[in-house]
């Protein structure tokens, strides 16, 4: 269907763009225009401008939001939740709202029809399963082939938060573009080993800061907390405490907070029982999404309506987690596109128009794109 092209914010807190409750039509609307660059800027001069760090710490109770991130006490909800009359009746409603990318495939592919698709993927939790382990988080033979299959039609990006060397030799597939550090690092497609093919890293300043960071939580988290990891992504950092005990889990924020005092130029967010520590710059998987559209050749300008030619791609994006919701309020901000959330449970406050359950879904949905421009 399409040739390749040429080679924000706290989410401990997931915006209120959303709104709950509200129904989400497909396709979104058209919104204003999202604020930073897009069409040739450079990923540096997008990312100059730092965020307020004190409206970002702004949150009601980081332990509660730690808590809710757990799949254990999703598990619990709706078990409890099932003694309810209204139970099924709000699973339902959400599904209305945030209906199974695979149930309502032909409504993608129609809205699809005419334009060039470009297709973003997360990886922990969409294209592997969550894992205690972080270093054992590997996608299947199966994936894989449904990755490479999709990535031989359309131009593929994996945006994660991890370090996009991790990513790589998670996927090991060289035709794809990977955009790790939660996309302040962008590789495009490449067979060589060398920078050659690094299109963007706006927080290239901070791998110092960060290094000395990582040091100190090291000592003093991983060092004394049992259970607890802090995974080094290069140009941020994941303090993992998916096997801390619970009754530990306000140790791991405390002691990361007293590290960060250290560090007033970076931020923590939060990811599913994982604390993200990242440069103060405004830059996210939103804006790699936007940087990648722009570098494939896609002015996202024009889908706000400035009467310049129409943008013609149709970004489908999949991810799991709190941090891809940058990625689906650009999406609706773009007014074209799918954002696909998986999750086997209903979550409020998503942009994403779409759901599936697993990595399960994800490879099937994969499939069922490629066969369509077969």
């Amino acid at each position: 269907m399409t040739k390749h092209g040429a080679v924000v914010v706290p989410e401990d807190a997931v915006a209120a763009a959303a709104g709950g409750g509200r129904h989400f039509s497909f396709p979104p609307p058209r919104t204003a225009a999202m604020g930073g660059g897009g069409g040739g800027e450079s990923c540096k001069k997008l990312a100059a401008q730092q965020i307020d760090l004190g409206a970002a710490a702004v949150v009601t109770s980081w332990l509660d939001s730690m808590k809710a991130s757990s799949p254990r006490h999703r598990l619990m909800a709706p078990a409890v939740a099932a003694a309810g009359a209204g139970a099924d009746a709000e699973h339902d409603e959400w599904m209305e709202k945030h209906p199974s990318a695979l149930g309502k495939f032909e409504a993608v592919a129609a809205a699809a029809k005419g334009k060039r698709i470009v297709v973003f993927l997360d990886y922990d939790g969409t294209l592997s399963p969550i894992v205690d382990d972080p270093d054992r988080a590997v996608m299947t033979d199966e994936m894989r082939d449904a990755v490479r299959g999709v990535a031989a039609r359309f131009p593929t990006a994996i945006v994660s938060g991890r370090c996009r060397d991790k990513v790589f030799s998670f996927v090991k597939l060289e035709e794809l573009y990977y955009a790790g550090s939660h996309g302040m690092d962008i590789q495009g497609p490449t067979s060589t080993k060398d920078d050659s093919s690094v299109l963007c890293q706006p927080a290239r300043e901070f791998l110092p800061m960060i290094e000395e960071a990582h040091a100190a939580l090291e000592a003093r988290v991983e060092g004394v907390i049992p259970g607890a990891k802090v995974e080094n992504n290069r140009f941020c950092l994941s303090v993992h405490f998916r096997r801390v005990d619970e009754r530990r889990w306000g140790a791991v924020l405390e002691a990361t907070k007293a590290v960060l005092r250290g560090f007033p130029r970076l931020r923590m967010t939060q990811g599913r029982k994982v604390l993200e520590i990242r440069p103060s710059i405004r830059w996210d998987k939103g804006e790699a999404l936007r940087f990648l559209l722009s570098n494939l050749g896609f002015d996202s300008s024009a889908a706000a309506g400035d009467g310049e030619e129409e943008d013609d791609a149709f970004p489908i994006y999949i991810g799991d987690d709190r941090t891809d919701e940058d990625a689906f309020r650009v999406l609706r901000a773009r007014g074209q596109g799918a954002g696909i959330l998986v999750t086997r449970f209903p979550k409020e406050e998503t942009c994403a128009g779409f759901s599936l359950r697993d990595p399960t879904e994800v490879k099937d949905f994969l499939r069922k794109l490629a066969a369509t421009a077969a």
